[in-house]
């Protein structure tokens, strides 16, 4: 297969690229724009490959995004490109409605205009999978799970310029006929994360010695998973899963914050002793507005009709990731240096 990435220089999007790179026979053009998160580094590990193309543009541009699939030509499209910081959404939340909302209506757009271009075996092997969160579903109280079938209830600015997106991707394909598929995943984890979210933050204080901040107490409640088992899903979601499908995609490891903050100090701890427990750097501060309290997703149709499952324990997949930050420094050390230091975000004054 031809496959074009959106979001490809990204967390998720570049441990896709790098699996199918690895693991496959296929081709992949990714597309970037290279805002803070996106970074050519953690495609370094693919980027000789010959099956392998990069493109910078702007998933709003869509004379840029029509020349890319004119040149490519792909057989099919993983939609991943988002801006996806809920702290960054309250700040700031006109980039979340123009790439999340705009750029996958152009997106949507540039790929239907391709698709009815193709011969009709082509159109019929065509996919456009749109990569989006569990958030959009809003909050769980102490029970329950996400299913595909459970009502959009956003509560963030992210959250509800995802939730417009999925709607966009149901209509072009209720309207159009664009042969769509949409997956929803929990909070992931792993190597190559930007430093701005709950565990590579947390990490990368505690190694540096610096507080490591949690909202209010700590109980807020995420089902966590492992970005290589998401990327395994992903890829086999576009390869096996049905046309006007959803699936969610979720680890089966519900942790509250503050849970997954002692278990890194503690791994540390445990690797890198030091005179003091790292525990000791956990500082209470003013809870995110709007925060929903838990998420956890029913992840038994893609396990029970792909044949999906997880790999990774949160424990395996936590202490793999905290290997990785300290064995790559100069990863992150470029952007702790310049991009990004940890600075909170979202705070409404």
């Amino acid at each position: 297969m031809r496959i074009l990435i959106t979001g490809g220089a990204g967390f998720i999007g570049s441990a896709v690229t790098r699996r199918i790179i690895q693991q496959t026979d296929d081709e992949v053009c990714v597309v970037d724009k290279l805002t803070y998160a996106g970074n050519l580094d953690s495609l370094a590990p693919v980027a000789e490959s010959p099956r392998y193309a990069f493109r910078r543009a702007d998933i709003c541009d869509r004379e840029a995004i029509d020349g890319v699939f004119s040149e490519f030509e792909p057989d099919a499209v993983m939609h991943l490109a988002a801006e996806s910081h809920v702290d960054r959404s309250i700040d700031g939340p006109a980039a979340f409605i123009e790439t999340n909302v705009i750029g996958t209506f152009t997106m949507l757009e540039a790929a239907l205009a391709h698709w009815r271009g193709l011969d009709a075996e082509k159109a019929r092997r065509f996919r456009f999978h749109h990569i989006s969160t569990d958030e959009v579903f809003g909050a769980l109280g102490p029970d329950g799970l996400f299913r595909e079938d459970t009502p959009y209830a956003p509560n963030s600015p992210y959250s509800a310029s995802k939730a417009g997106s999925d709607h966009l991707v149901r209509a072009w394909r209720e309207t159009y006929g664009l042969p769509t598929i949409t997956t929803n995943c929990s909070n992931n984890y792993g190597p190559y994360h930007f430093p701005e979210k709950l565990i590579p933050l947390t990490i990368l204080n505690a190694l540096e010695g610096k507080p490591l901040p949690v909202y209010g107490r700590g109980e807020n409640v995420r089902d966590w998973l492992f970005v290589e088992d998401h990327a395994a899903a992903l890829i086999l979601a576009l390869r096996q899963g049905v046309v006007g499908e959803t699936y969610n995609v979720g680890g089966r490891s519900e942790r509250r914050n503050i849970d997954v903050v002692t278990t890194i100090c503690d791994i540390l701890d445990e690797i890198l002793p030091s005179a003091v427990s790292r525990r000791e750097l956990i500082t209470f501060v003013t809870d995110r507005p709007g925060h929903d309290l838990r998420y956890a997703i029913d992840c038994s149709k893609i396990e029970r009709e792909l044949g999906w499952r997880a790999q990774e324990t949160f424990e395996s997949g936590l202490r793999k990731t905290v290997q990785w930050y300290i064995d790559n420094p100069a990863w992150w050390g470029a952007i702790r240096s310049g991009k990004y230091r940890g600075e909170r975000l979202g705070q409404i004054t």
